[in-house]
């Protein structure tokens, strides 16, 4: 008996691949500090877990295939405070973002077909692509450019019979780059000559830093029917169990095509559905509040890979991640060493290899993904164990 040639052919998430090394730490004694995913520490909105716990029901039903309507008549709200007009027709809820990646890439893309994307990407954009049988064609961005969009020309040159859509991560999920205005007209203006799509995961749009602003792909015109926004409300409201997603776009054809899928699986989650509801009247003060601590915790990061002998780093104007190259043979083993060799006064740090987020063989086997998604206190302890980790590292490998 042999499983499918299929699931061979996906590889494990550099994001959680990891974690039998540090429950092993953790069963040692260790503690480890966990940059390696986005999973904010940031408190929840009481507004959201009160909905939990106080919902009434006698029968806890299935809900619409798209969503319950109460919810998606309330979303344009919260969209339109962001500058995007859209209708509730506009808006398909999915089981979390990433539910909503795999159904655009299986309403707009047959099997064979390719997007172009940028890379660093995060890394689960690869395997939704592998579900759906299609190719992501990887333009490469450059960390000592800042992960800057490459050249519209360079995407340009990508493009071939089988380019079905360009994709974006804005702000960027493992880069932390926000795309400027220019940048997406760019794009638009190519999706339209060459008949293709726009996809942009627009997840992290409110944690924009330093007098970053976010533009949407939804405001930009002339190409409202060729565009597909993907979002969540995972990280802006530190929800990330809930699993609510959704799919956007006003090409009514696509919505209604993606319904299909929609209705094969049946429903979005009903009870986290509600809570999302009652979320959208959170104070603007929970983020701005949240806005200015994930500032701060990039700074403290960043101050102190300045500081480190041999590291380079980006720096990140969005979302909360940044990525740095080390002086290491090899990021993975280096992430492997912290976990099971090396310790600080009984405490390591977990990392994610950027390797995995690179699709071109070879690129990012020096770097890694900080997420700084913990307290001012951990996240200065994580650095310090960086830094004595990179020491001990490159005697044990120089011996």
């Amino acid at each position: 008996m042999h499983i499918s040639n299929r699931i061979e052919a996906f590889e494990a998430s550099p994001i959680r691949r990891l974690r039998p090394y540090s429950d092993k730490a953790k069963a040692e004694g260790k503690k480890v500090y966990h940059l390696n995913i986005g999973q904010p520490d940031i408190k929840t909105p009481k507004n959201l877990v009160d909905a939990v716990k106080n919902i009434e029901m006698d029968v806890l039903a299935y809900g619409p295939s798209d969503g319950l309507t109460e919810y998606r008549e309330a979303l344009p709200l919260y969209y339109k405070k962001h500058g995007v007009d859209l209708k509730p027709e506009n808006i398909m809820v999915t089981t979390g973002g990433s539910e909503a990646i795999l159904f655009t890439f299986m309403t707009i893309c047959d099997p064979g077909d390719e997007i172009i994307i940028p890379e660093p990407f995060y890394t689960n954009f690869g395997g939704f692509a592998r579900m759906a049988g299609i190719k992501l064609v990887p333009i490469t961005a450059e960390l000592e450019k800042g992960f800057r969009l490459p050249t519209i020309d360079a995407f340009a040159q990508k493009i071939t019979d089988k380019t079905k859509a360009i994709m974006i991560c804005n702000p960027g999920n493992p880069t932390g780059h926000v795309y400027t205005k220019e940048d997406l007209f760019g794009l638009a203006t190519l999706v339209k000559d060459h008949d293709l799509f726009f996809i942009a995961d627009e997840v992290y749009r409110e944690f924009v830093y330093n007098g970053a602003t976010h533009t949407s792909v939804m405001t930009l015109k002339g190409i409202e029917d060729r565009t597909v926004m993907v979002d969540s409300i995972s990280k802006r409201y530190s929800a990330c169990g809930a699993r609510i997603g959704f799919m956007i776009s006003r090409n009514l054809d696509i919505l209604a095509a993606a319904l299909k899928l929609g209705q094969s699986r049946l429903c979005p989650p009903h009870v986290e559905q509600v809570a999302a509801l009652a979320a959208i009247e959170t104070p603007d003060s929970y983020m701005a509040d949240v806005l200015g601590e994930y500032e701060k915790r990039r700074d403290i990061v960043s101050h102190a890979l300045e500081h480190m002998e041999g590291v380079v780093h980006s720096h990140p104007d969005g979302a909360f991640y940044i990525i740095a190259r080390l002086p290491v043979d090899n990021a993975e083993k280096f992430a492997i060493f912290l976990l099971e060799e090396f310790d600080l006064a009984g405490e390591t740090v977990m990392f994610a290899p950027a390797s995995g987020f690179y699709a071109t063989e070879g690129l990012g086997e020096q770097e890694i993904r900080i997420a700084y998604v913990l307290n001012e206190h951990d996240l200065k302890a994580s650095m310090k164990i960086l830094e004595a980790g990179l020491t001990a590292y490159r005697n044990k490998t120089a011996e």
